[in-house]
């Protein structure tokens, strides 16, 4: 078979004097079938996962259809990836969310509603991602990671925290992927979701790996069978079984479950079957199952001891895990699979009613076993297992999303529109821009009552005693939101890494943090106009005649602190110190620059703009020059050469990160 996943040499880097969370690990998973990762808490699963998605630090290589994931010019075309909780904005809509990430994908945005309806979500499409539960934030999860059509999914323990209707309803989908030529990778720390749902278990114990078997070999040989017996005779019955153990010296353990449920261990349905017809006891169930490892080191010798599992059968709501169902999962894998796009009926919802049918044999301990059967042998495999359980119905396994047909080019309008729907998906912005209207308004009303302030500094409502006027940290804070907002809540994780540096990305944040800043200068502008006049008169809200160099400066000071917004977030990862950089410029930057200007020297740059101007801009069209001599007038100030000065210091260091993150 087509050897899709190739994990070659997985280790950890170490911490301090601690061993690797993973040391040398290697496996491979397939098309068309479901690979686990098996392991208690600290085995190394997860590290696993992150080291293979290249976000954690470590040795080893992992090749994806023959590539790596940083080879790969579209990664979420290729792999679809659910790591923990949906990594979302609490504010963001379900289809919001889905949309953003449609666009960062390149695919439509009907998409969203596709995968919505697929995994049940169509309803809840309105709500915000904080106030969905924990299954519907796994459904969400899966929608994300099918949305882009992938060919692997690698999920890290995708049914922690869901109830068994649940549990049922995603495994089938995922059995449904590979089934339809896809391959699905998933951790999980339990042995009996792990022999019931996968084709191939790799177990994983203190960072290395001790097995890696098909779910068949794993049932026999890392699960231990057993026999369920139900009689109204249980104590006679286990007393006769333990009696018949001790004369054959035979390591046989019977364990008593509640009610009239006995479990037997060492033994076979034809032993057990036996010794109760000699002894005219009535039985009305006889299977074999395969359980946990059995009874722990408390038990009694004679191995009749009542054990209290029912916290360990309660991880599965109703339905445990048995052979049976194995069996029935095995037969489906068996089946023909469809060809990759073929229409199933629609399942819906978690768990259908015809699903539900398919396990009312269930008891009260929630596990579903055969009507009385006999075995052969005393270790009786999985496999034969299924093979009893062949006459069982198995239940539809659930629709998927229909594929992508045509995958659009490249194009540079995706990290765009990625931008836009991040930016107008929460009213963080629209927020924010409103509390600097109000706090400039009233900023230029309070200035022009007290007096002593420059018309072109009361129009922008920027008082003396402040660096910088409430609209441009505005345009800060909302460009430090930009790319803060990315580690914070990393939608991009399971790309490349936490936050993609790409320059498609970086301009398109750059961009739109312009378009917004003007949007605001214009507006503080206005609104402080308009106030002023209502409050004061018309005396108040006239326009300086130099409003051209003067809107120009102000333009650039708004649309500047923006920039250094965004630069100081993404390089930084944070927002506190993209508003703190910002901030920084007339605190810090601009006396130093002051300094540097005024020191003592031999010559100065005295007449600089005037001898600029008569080497360029005297042959400009269209008077051109008048535009370039404001924007040198701007540059010129203290203000506006400390802000480009910081802006070219934060766009090259960002640009050094980026360059050296590829290299790498």
């Amino acid at each position: 078979m087509l050897r899709v996943i190739q994990a070659i040499g997985l280790t950890s880097n170490p911490r301090k004097e601690f061993p690797p969370a993973l040391d040398d690990v290697s496996f491979e998973a397939q098309a068309g079938c479901v690979t686990a990762l098996l392991g208690g808490a600290g085995a190394g699963k997860t590290t696993a996962l992150r080291l293979m998605l290249e976000l954690q630090q470590g040795r080893g290589v992992t090749f994806f259809r023959g590539r790596p994931l940083h080879r790969m010019a579209h990664p979420s075309r290729e792999v679809g990836v659910l790591l923990g909780d949906v990594p979302g904005h609490p504010a963001r809509s379900v289809r919001g969310h889905l949309r953003m990430l449609c666009a960062a994908a390149g695919v439509p945005a009907r998409r969203a509603d596709e995968v919505l309806e697929v995994v049940g979500l169509v309803s809840l499409r309105d709500e915000r991602l904080g106030t969905l539960s924990r299954g519907m934030d796994r459904r969400l999860g899966l929608a994300c990671s099918l949305l882009a059509d992938p060919h692997t999914l690698v999920l890290d323990d995708p049914a922690e925290g869901l109830t068994t209707r649940e549990r049922r309803w995603l495994h089938g989908a995922l059995r449904a992927h590979a089934a339809q030529g896809g391959t699905v990778l998933l951790t999980t720390a339990d042995a009996k979701e792990a022999a019931r749902t996968a084709d191939r278990v790799v177990t994983l114990e203190r960072g290395r790996l001790v097995a890696d078997q098909d779910a068949a070999e794993f049932a026999r040989t890392r699960l231990r069978p057993r026999v369920a017996v139900r009689t109204p005779h249980a104590s006679r019955l286990a007393t006769l079984l333990g009696k018949q153990a001790r004369t054959a010296h035979r390591s046989v353990e019977v364990v008593r479950e509640s009610g009239n449920r006995l479990s037997v261990y060492g033994s076979s349905c034809a032993d057990v079957g036996e010794i109760a017809f000699r002894n005219g006891i009535l039985v009305h169930q006889l299977a074999d199952e395969v359980g946990d490892m059995g009874p722990g080191p408390d038990m009694d010798p004679d191995g009749i001891e009542p054990r209290a599992d029912e916290e360990s059968r309660s991880a599965y709501g109703d339905a445990a895990p048995t052979k049976a169902d194995a069996g029935a999962g095995s037969r489906r894998r068996r089946g023909a699979a469809p060809k990759r796009g073929e229409r199933r009926t629609p399942a819906g919802d978690l768990a259908s009613g015809s699903e539900m049918s398919q396990v009312s044999d269930e008891g009260q301990d929630g596990v579903a076993a055969h009507e009385t059967s006999h075995g052969t042998g005393d270790e009786p495999s999985a496999r034969d297992a299924g093979s009893r359980a062949s006459d069982q119905p198995a239940y539809d396994l659930p629709d998927l999303p229909p594929p992508i047909s045509v995958r659009p080019a490249p194009s540079p309008l995706r990290p765009l529109r990625y931008e836009l729907r991040r930016a107008l998906g929460v009213g963080t912005g629209f927020v924010t821009a409103g509390v600097v209207l109000v706090v400039s308004a009233l900023t230029a009303v309070v200035l022009a009552r007290i007096g002593h302030t420059p018309h072109a500094r009361l129009l922008v409502a920027w008082p003396r005693e402040l660096p910088l006027p409430p609209a441009a940290l505005g345009a800060g804070l909302l460009g430090a939101i930009a790319f803060g907002d990315e580690f914070r809540h990393p939608a991009l994780a399971a790309d490349r890494g936490t936050v993609p540096r790409r320059l498609g990305l970086l301009a398109a944040k750059l961009l739109v943090a312009s378009a917004t800043a003007l949007v605001l200068a214009v507006l503080t502008v206005g609104c402080n106009i308009e106030v002023l006049y209502l409050v004061y008169g018309r005396e108040l809200a006239e326009v300086p005649a130099d409003w051209l160099s003067l809107s120009a400066s102000w333009i650039g000071l708004v649309v500047g602190c923006a920039w250094a917004g965004v630069l100081a977030a993404g390089l930084f990862r944070s927002t506190t110190a993209g508003l703190a950089a910002v901030v920084t410029v007339p605190i810090v930057v601009v006396p130093l620059v002051q300094k540097v200007l005024e020191g003592p020297s031999v010559r100065t740059a005295a007449g600089f703009p005037l001898r600029l101007r008569e080497v360029l801009l005297s042959q400009w069209p269209f008077g051109g020059e008048r535009y370039l001599a404001a924007v040198a007038r701007v540059v010129g100030q203290p203000v506006g050469g400390a802000m480009t000065l910081s802006l070219a210091a934060l766009l090259c260091a960002y640009l050094f990160t980026t360059l050296r993150s590829r290299v790498r």
